[in-house]
């Protein structure tokens, strides 16, 4: 059995904001590693619910938070003008998560656009990071940043629901998630995207982390090519990668969730006891 807390942790100016976490943790046995879950662009931590329990039945205790602007966390709705407070955020979190675990090695693992954030967070304080994992994450070239920029107007248009997995009961849950944004991007943070990826590129290789990435061979909503260039770019001497044949985007919600989720226990296990 798996126990949950919600809470609220300031943020923003003098912490007038507030970012929404939440934790997951077994009800019996002590864990062995923490592990703090960072979700992607225009959803919520609500989402990893799933991916939380598995892993604490499997030795973590988790963390996450919804990022400012999304899910319960105040701000204005996806607009991010600084990835870097982001990061800053999720540090919040393993702070806090710090003051009941102090010495369970540390495994980020980030979706997405939450996939850059922990690899940003991971580069910027390497010493605290003993796994970095990736799925489908917003690294290297991402065509879609600059194709919207360019345009004179970004599009109101949904995303089609159906590049998330090939398991349609996931993309009718998105379609009817009130705390998704179903909305267009916002140009600034589409600005803070590309300034967040050249961070990324010029910051160097994560020697020192071990990382596993994970991508879906059909994700359309971050290609697979362009992830490459940044995971070549980003990857040290420990790094694995799985590319899961048929896959779409979102892999820990694909049909085959179970050997997805499974690597990444193997991965925490492995890192956790090194």
């Amino acid at each position: 059995m798996v126990s949950t807390r919600e809470w609220s942790l300031p943020g923003g100016p003098l912490g007038s904001e507030r970012r929404h976490v939440r934790a997951w943790a077994a009800v019996e046995g002590e864990p062995d590693h923490l592990v703090v879950l960072v979700h992607g662009y225009g959803e919520h931590i609500g989402r990893y619910e799933h991916v939380a329990r598995w892993l604490c039945g499997r030795g973590a205790v988790c963390y996450g938070l919804d990022h400012r602007g999304h899910g319960r966390s105040s701000g204005e709705r996806v607009l991010v003008e600084d990835f870097a407070g982001v990061v800053e955020d999720v540090h919040r979190v393993v702070t806090q998560a710090r003051s009941a675990y102090r010495s369970l090695p540390l495994v980020l693992v980030g979706h997405s656009l939450g996939g850059l954030i922990a690899a940003r967070y991971a580069q910027t304080r390497p010493e605290a990071v003993a796994g970095l994992v990736l799925s489908g994450p917003v690294l290297g070239r991402w065509a879609v940043v600059d194709r919207l920029l360019a345009a004179p107007g970004i599009p109101d248009a949904p995303i089609d629901t159906a590049t998330l997995s090939r398991d349609p009961l996931v993309g009718a849950a998105y379609a009817a998630d009130e705390l998704v944004w179903h909305g267009p991007f916002k140009r600034p943070t589409l600005e803070a995207v590309r300034t967040e990826l050249g961070r990324a590129a010029g910051a160097g290789r994560l020697d020192g982390v071990p990382l596993l990435w994970l991508h879906g061979s059909d994700d359309a909503l971050v290609p697979l090519d362009g992830t490459l260039a940044g995971i070549t770019a980003l990857a040290g001497p420990d790094t694995a990668a799985r590319v899961f044949p048929g896959a779409r985007h979102e892999v820990f919600n694909e049909t085959n969730r179970e050997e997805v989720l499974a690597e990444v226990a193997r991965f925490a296990a492995r890192v956790s006891s090194a």
